[in-house]
């Protein structure tokens, strides 16, 4: 998704017309079209007035997406694409689908775990409203990937349904919690990545009409 594209979504989401957003910013209409049509691109103020307002950062506003899921140049292409696909197809069979729960690994964790030929995943995390934990790929017994998180809840508002929801949205482009941007009803979920698979750190954050109720860190990449 390009900065054109991320542009249109987030100011449809905060319910702003180009005029009002135009206005936010102090600069025209005509300028506001320029840059969703990819006609032209704003200088770094107007990037950082956009990044505060609609609540995502300058970073997450000019990388490209298709960047984010490139190939490590040191390792078989075709190996971590299945490694990818393999978990995502284990995020969509776990935690965020409410399946597949197992016993705890540690005290008063919650643990989830997934197998399909020679891969297998495991998520465990412990807390509540405010949490940390780990998810891990092996293949034939060998540890790949490996990504640790840290999050908490904001406000009563925060709807874990919603949360799961966003992550089961996760795509080829950003495989590593959810997508960039997802929206259902009132809630609004941002996702921001630096780096690739392979090696990477993030933030994602939970938004209710205007109030962040959540937010995340993770960061994470391919181990042996």
């Amino acid at each position: 998704m390009n900065f054109s594209e991320k542009l249109q979504i987030l100011r449809k989401s905060k319910g702003l017309t180009q005029e009002a957003l135009a206005e936010k910013i102090n600069v025209s209409r005509q300028a506001v079209a320029k840059w969703e049509a990819g006609q032209a691109y704003p200088d770094i103020s107007n990037l950082i007035q956009i990044s505060d307002l609609m609540s995502v950062t300058v970073d997450y506003l000019v990388r490209d997406a298709d960047c984010m899921a490139r190939l490590d140049a040191s390792g078989e292409p075709a190996d971590l694409k299945e490694l990818i696909q393999f978990r995502l197809e284990a995020n969509v069979n776990t935690y965020a689908a409410f399946m597949n729960e197992t016993d705890s690994s540690r005290l008063d964790s919650h643990d989830f775990r997934y197998q399909n030929g020679p891969y297998t995943y495991h998520d465990t995390y412990v807390g509540g409203e405010r949490f940390a934990g780990e998810e891990a790929v092996w293949k034939n017994g060998k540890a790949a990937y490996a990504m640790n998180y840290l999050g908490r809840v904001l406000d009563e508002r925060f709807s874990g349904n919603f949360l799961k929801e966003a992550l089961r949205a996760a795509d080829q482009k950003m495989p590593y919690r959810g997508p960039e941007f997802y929206q259902s009803g009132e809630y609004s979920y941002k996702c921001s990545v630096n780096g690739d698979f392979s090696w990477f750190q993030g933030y994602e954050e939970i938004f209710c009409n205007d109030i962040k109720v959540y937010e995340c860190y993770f960061h994470g990449g391919l181990v042996s």
